[in-house]
């Protein structure tokens, strides 16, 4: 067998189809010998589990009794795992010509690099622009609030977070990635520990990789890489839930890195918008839900 080079670690809560094409793309890579997979299934109560037994039986399975969150969950299987890289992959994204395999050699070839990314596509061949990012801050959140960064993509100032105005197909360095995708070297994660299980999921990304920059290390999106992402495809199942977590993360990561730089007055305005940002987005879900759709 091969020495394990990547270990890919998936989190899987009630998406068993997607999840069996996201395992089979990564049979394709022409690395995967040098590969070992984990799935850490949150208690999906569906075919998942059964599945992984009969048609995967070399992923190595750990069943949770309870839906413990994505950070909890991965840091699970890291420890166990083996690898000089480990790879947060979701399952419902889909790995194309050799897209991990590129990022292993990336991070072989550039030893200060401690995390790198993919360009991460929608279904529909767009780009998801939470794959290549800036931290988080006051000012860029008011530019995407106000919807200037939308009207002025390429103003360097106005769209500072998503960085719509850097050419999408330009290997560059980033603040952050996202964890739908992300290889981490093993050495950054011994370093600056595992991911914050504070975060049930969303934020735990830009945190890790604040951390990871902190630390020393470089983080880079690197476009030859690329993957499919369906997006949301778990939390879809969870609306509300999933926007609470959201906002959540925004809380935690902006009380961890950004918060000892305002005044407390400042941050309880902060927190404040970030719950009535939570409460809109979910008074608008319920309302979609109350509005029949209509029939063609």
């Amino acid at each position: 067998m091969s020495q394990i080079r990547v270990a890919v670690v998936i989190v899987n809560w009630k998406t068993p189809a997607l999840l069996a094409l996201c395992l089979d793309s990564i049979k394709l890579e022409p690395q995967q010998d040098s590969f070992e997979v984990w799935v850490v299934d949150n208690n999906s109560g569906d075919e998942s589990c059964e599945m992984l037994k009969t048609r995967y039986p070399q992923v190595k399975l750990i069943e949770n009794a309870d839906n413990v969150g994505f950070s909890k969950a991965c840091n699970q299987a890291i420890p166990l795992s083996a690898g000089e890289f480990v790879l947060l992959l979701n399952p419902d994204t889909e790995v194309k010509d050799g897209a991990i395999g590129k990022l292993a050699d990336f991070m072989a070839q550039n030893p200060k690099c401690g995390a790198v990314g993919p360009k991460v596509l929608n279904t529909d061949g767009t780009l998801q622009l939470a794959c290549r990012r800036s931290f988080p801050s006051v000012k860029a959140a008011f530019f995407r609030v106000t919807y200037l960064s939308r009207l002025f993509p390429k103003n360097k100032t106005l769209s500072e977070y998503n960085l719509t105005f850097q050419d999408p197909d330009k290997t560059v360095e980033v603040d952050a990635l996202s964890g739908s995708c992300m290889m981490v070297r093993r050495q950054a994660i011994d370093k600056i520990g595992l991911l914050d299980e504070d975060i049930f999921m969303f934020g735990e990304d830009i945190d890790w990789c604040w951390r990871i920059k902190q630390a020393g290390w470089t983080v880079y999106y690197l476009p030859d890489s690329f993957i499919y992402h369906v997006h949301g495809a778990s939390s879809r199942l969870r609306p509300v839930g999933a926007t609470i977590n959201l906002h959540k993360g925004m809380e935690v990561f902006y009380k961890k890195h950004l918060a000892a730089n305002h005044s407390p007055i400042f941050n309880a305005f902060v927190y404040a918008a970030i719950w009535a940002r939570a409460l809109l987005f979910i008074l608008v879900n319920l309302l979609r839900g109350l509005v029949p759709r209509r029939v063609h």
